[in-house]
């Protein structure tokens, strides 16, 4: 492959990866603050897809493009910007699949309180902070690993 279309790739997958969980964090949050269970179990319905469909697809291609990518510029892996960012990589990881768990079962919560005709219960709520705390160190490392691609730094280390 040509280093054009890597890095098409490549750009591509991470605009869905920011995309994806600004989108998802925005609609849960505001779902969320109207406290509906069918709101919820429904919104939470998609952002589960979302994460399916759309997530877990780019995070499956970012490594397989990155790496060719740095097979074809000559970056070495385990050194500089390029090191730092798998190594922010594998920490969004360790935070995004708990979150997808979590999305999980707060949609089936949801849909359990709508179909109930209940309200969301605290089992709910407590996965939701966990959830939205979960979130920030995540997207903030996101948005640290487009800056290092961006910029590419030199890091010595």
């Amino acid at each position: 492959m040509s280093y054009e279309f890597l890095l098409l790739l490549h750009i591509v997958g991470a605009t869905v990866l920011l995309g994806t969980g600004a989108g998802i964090a925005f609609f849960m949050v505001i779902s969320n603050r109207s406290g509906d269970p069918a709101l919820v179990a429904h919104v939470a319905s998609i952002v589960v897809l979302a994460d399916t469909v759309f997530t877990a697809t780019a995070a499956l291609i970012q490594p397989i493009t990155g790496f060719f990518l740095a097979r074809v510029v000559g970056w070495p892996l385990l050194e500089g910007w390029v090191a730092l960012s798998l190594a922010l990589y594998v920490f969004v990881g360790l935070f995004w699949l708990p979150v997808v768990w979590m999305q999980i079962r707060m949609r089936d919560l949801a849909r359990a309180a709508r179909d109930a005709g209940q309200s969301l219960p605290e089992t709910y709520h407590q996965l939701y902070r966990w959830w939205f705390a979960f979130g920030i160190p995540a997207f903030a490392a996101v948005l640290a690993i487009v800056w290092l691609m961006i910029t590419k730094p030199a890091i010595g280390w």
